[in-house]
């Protein structure tokens, strides 16, 4: 009996390992074939993106959050210090913009497109691209965290006051924002960002140079304007050394006619018969602006990081704002489409010579002086203007066929500009 209960306990011991380690077998096995599953789905998935590269303009991605724009900023860092920034083209991008005229209060009226009944609205679905990398989308709370504390003034004309808008309403999706300064005129303006410290403000000084002007908000002229190429515009010299960071540009106005003082003493002028002063043109006057601009900055305080933006091109086609020329356009250039005209591009160069110049004797003292090239970003982009609807609903209640001033050369909000933050961004982080 005692045996007869001793091979008992011996078959059930068995049994019961016999059991265990069938168990521990089926465990493995199902934790190879969980293993071999999820490493198929993970190639099946690279595949996929690999093969889904050559249309991905057609897709339509899902929304992008904060935090994964956060992670693709940092995991592209090294990518984008040896990028040139400024060379691509545009493509498109289903993801659209961050903002509408809905949700936006900033924008400034002649810029809301939409609001003003542009029907068309393939222009906001496009992304730059440059060339060599991939640049990342801006990401309205790691700016503000960066800005945390700080300053930033745009100083120019009203392409700069175009832009500051873009970010305002872009920053706005992320922190209510509060005005807490404008002049009479609302040209010059400020804004705070409470949360972040954050003041953000727009300079207007549309020569940068001193001037004295004699046009209305119109853009009716009763004089020539009279400027002093050899001093500097005091509206914004003054407050320079105050910021943490710029955006200063020169512009179009040089395009205006004027009167050029050197020393208090007439030196020329540009487009101005009967006026017996020589004509010396733009290229003149602009060369000397930008120069003494430009070393005025870096021999400034160099705390104040400088970014110095090139010039914009407008996009009139048969004639200009004033003699009928338009823009309607409903697509972006390819690169090697257009071509920059003479005036843009004489500006532009002298922009780059003066440019190297002050980087010279800026990067001596510690100065930091950054160019921001957006001028070939801008050719490409025929189709971003506001075009007829720089006013509400133009054609309302007109003939068919007649005619109405277009604006060229400013940008709808949202628009193409809003990429220049990309790239704005993109510069600080990776400076």
């Amino acid at each position: 009996m005692k045996g007869m209960m001793n091979n008992s306990v011996g078959n059930k011991q068995f049994s019961w390992g016999f059991v265990k380690f069938a168990v521990c077998l089926m465990l493995v096995g199902l934790a190879c074939y969980r293993l071999l599953l999820s490493s198929s789905v993970q190639f099946s998935t690279v595949l996929v993106a690999t093969d889904s590269a050559s249309v991905a303009d057609e897709t339509l991605p899902l929304p992008v959050s904060s935090d994964e724009l956060l992670a693709n900023v940092e995991d592209q860092s090294s990518e984008i210090e040896n990028c040139d920034l400024f060379v691509g083209d545009w493509v498109p991008d289903s993801r659209g913009p961050f903002y509408t005229n809905e949700t936006c209060n900033s924008i400034q009226t002649h810029q809301n497109c939409m609001n003003n009944g542009r029907p068309d609205t393939d222009y906001i679905y496009w992304r730059w691209k440059p060339r060599d990398c991939e640049l990342p989308r801006f990401n309205p709370r790691k700016f503000l965290n960066f800005m945390k504390n700080k300053s930033m003034a745009f100083i120019g004309d009203s392409i700069m006051r175009n832009h500051v808008q873009s970010l305002l309403c872009i920053l706005s999706q992320e922190e209510k924002v509060e005005e807490v300064y404008h002049d009479e005129q609302y040209k010059s303006r400020r804004w705070y960002f409470p949360a972040n410290d954050f003041t953000l403000s727009v300079v207007w000084s549309p020569y940068l140079a001193k001037a004295t002007i004699f046009e209305d908000d119109n853009g009716v002229s009763t004089d020539l304007v009279q400027l002093h190429l050899d001093k500097l515009d005091e509206v914004w010299t003054e407050q320079f050394k105050n910021f943490d960071y710029a955006v200063i540009a020169g512009g179009k106005w040089y395009m205006k006619p004027g009167i050029y003082y050197e020393n208090g003493v007439i030196v020329g002028c540009h487009s101005c018969p009967g006026k017996n002063i020589t004509e010396v043109g733009l290229d003149y006057a602009y060369r000397r602006a930008m120069n003494s601009t430009l070393r005025y900055i870096a021999s400034s305080n160099p705390k104040v990081y400088t970014f110095f933006r090139t010039t914009t091109p407008s996009h009139f086609e048969n004639g200009e704002w004033n003699t009928g020329g338009y823009c309607n356009r409903t697509r972006p250039f390819k690169e090697g489409e257009a071509e920059i005209d003479s005036t843009d591009e004489v500006m532009r160069r002298i922009e780059l010579e003066e440019f190297e110049k002050a980087l010279a004797v800026g990067s001596e003292k510690g100065v930091s002086l950054k160019l921001f090239d957006t001028t070939y970003v801008s050719l490409l982009r025929p189709d971003g203007h506001p075009g007829i609807y720089r006013q509400f609903h133009p054609l309302a209640g007109k003939d068919k066929g007649v005619k109405v001033q277009n604006d060229c050369l400013h940008w709808c909000l949202p628009g193409p500009i809003d990429s220049w933050n990309d790239l704005m961004m993109a510069m600080l982080l990776h400076a």
